[in-house]
């Protein structure tokens, strides 16, 4: 009997508890399957105080190579990610790829804003009150702007659908909900190989017309709507768990100081990327510690914007070592969209919120001028916390075989091994 009364407590309990352990145990499989040593900042051997010193050294500008960590970036990120722009290593075909992409995304001020004006209201406009997953709901947005970008055309269906099947693929494996789907990447890249004709910016020469579709769907399809539709899940998320901010936000809407400090707060408190690696090409010296070439250096954003305050943080890199390029224009179109979504809905949300966001920003929209309902609060609340225990062990699945899968498959150590650059 009193067994049973032990189990049943047990279960009736795991929300709270059971999802952090099983947190814990994938990440030390983690550990255990890649098995190769990185030097974490900030961590024992570097503090947070020499974080942008080591992250600016011209020596930590090694990408991909030599890192068994790239391997299993590569498989999550792939189709192309050879030549995704974030795993060239330094050279001339990097900094070609890299003047590519300014050239597509450098736009006005305003135009940027009219853009993303005129895209949130065409996918909003088609969106129903209710429960939804914020970044869902915000991945449409950021398919036809970038495809815009892109082609400098509105989108049609059958690329949205296809780019946010994509992104959608992409970051749920990243976050180990689901193994990748290659045949869903596959459709999108097919669709950019048809169009490559279409594109009216000079692509890089020097990539075969594969490798230009590869170099589209990760750049822009892959990693720019991925982090764009996550930064809003996390700022809206704030915002629907914040009454005293949304009700400030609907009596200033043009209050633009304001809306930037929300911003801000997000990308501090939850910043997009967790870990950027990099591979030191030469010795690194620090006052007591010389880091030899060819270490991993596992930059922790999040642990340096909780070392270090609402005053320094940098959501957009460090200037000296492959900062966003998308870094001028996400903070207006946030801004834009963000207006966009409050003209029509008040949100609230009784979610759990985390920086991995992994229940992709569970939340109530309600019209303007309509009384909000209680109940689908309630159950939501009950339904995160359960869907947390189920998607602990989910992850703890899949991330481990993809681990194991990854490290089978060694793209990048294959990849350099035949002698490519």
């Amino acid at each position: 009997m009193i067994g049973k009364v032990l189990a049943a407590a047990a279960v009736a309990s795991a929300p709270a508890w059971l999802p952090d352990r099983v947190v814990a145990l994938r990440n030390k499989i983690f550990s255990l399957v890649n098995g190769q040593e990185a030097v974490t900042i900030p961590g024992e051997r570097v503090g947070v105080g020499d974080f942008r010193r080591v992250y600016a050294d011209p020596a930590a500008n090694g990408r991909s190579r030599g890192a068994a960590l790239s391997d299993l970036f590569w498989y999550w990120l792939a189709p192309g990610p050879e030549v995704h722009q974030e795993h060239l290593e330094p050279g001339p075909r990097y900094d070609e790829v890299a003047k590519c992409t300014r050239h597509i995304l450098i736009r006005s001020k305003k135009d940027s804003k009219d853009l993303a004006r005129r895209v949130a209201a065409h996918v909003l406009d088609g969106a129903g009150p209710g429960l939804v997953r914020l970044r869902d709901e915000m991945m449409p947005i950021w398919a036809e702007l970038y495809y815009e970008l892109v082609f400098e055309e509105p989108c049609p269906p059958e690329a949205r659908d296809l780019i946010v099947a994509h992104a959608d693929d992409v970051v749920s494996a990243l976050k180990c909900v689901r193994p990748r789907n290659m045949r869903r990447r596959a459709r999108l890249t097919r669709y950019l190989r048809r169009r490559l004709a279409d594109v009216p910016h000079p692509l890089p020469p020097s990539l075969t017309p594969e490798e230009q579709a590869y170099y589209l769907q990760g750049t822009f399809f892959n990693t720019a709507v991925v982090q764009m539709s996550e930064a809003m899940a996390h700022l809206l998320m704030i915002i629907a768990k914040s009454p005293d901010t949304q009700r400030r936000l609907a009596e200033h809407p043009d209050d633009d100081a304001y809306l930037d400090r929300v911003i801000d707060d997000g990308l501090r408190r939850y910043p997009l990327f967790g870990i950027a690696h990099r591979i030191s090409t030469a010795d690194i010296e620090l006052a007591d510690l010389t880091i030899p070439a060819g270490t991993v250096l596992c930059f922790s954003y999040p642990d340096f914007a909780a070392q270090t305050g609402k005053d320094d943080f940098i959501p957009f890199g460090v200037a000296q070592n492959r900062a966003c390029p998308a870094r001028g224009l996400a903070p207006p179109t946030m801004r834009v969209v963000t207006r966009e979504v409050l003209r029509r809905f008040s949100l609230a949300s009784t979610a759990g919120h985390t920086r991995s966001i992994p229940n992709r920003g569970p939340a109530l929209l309600t019209p303007h001028g309509s009384r909000r309902k209680r109940f689908p609060l309630l159950w939501l609340a009950v339904r995160d916390r359960w869907e947390d225990v189920w998607r602990s062990l989910t992850q703890l699945v899949f991330g481990t075989y993809m681990v194991l899968d990854a490290r089978r498959q060694a793209l990048c150590t294959t990849y350099f091994a035949g002698g490519k650059s």
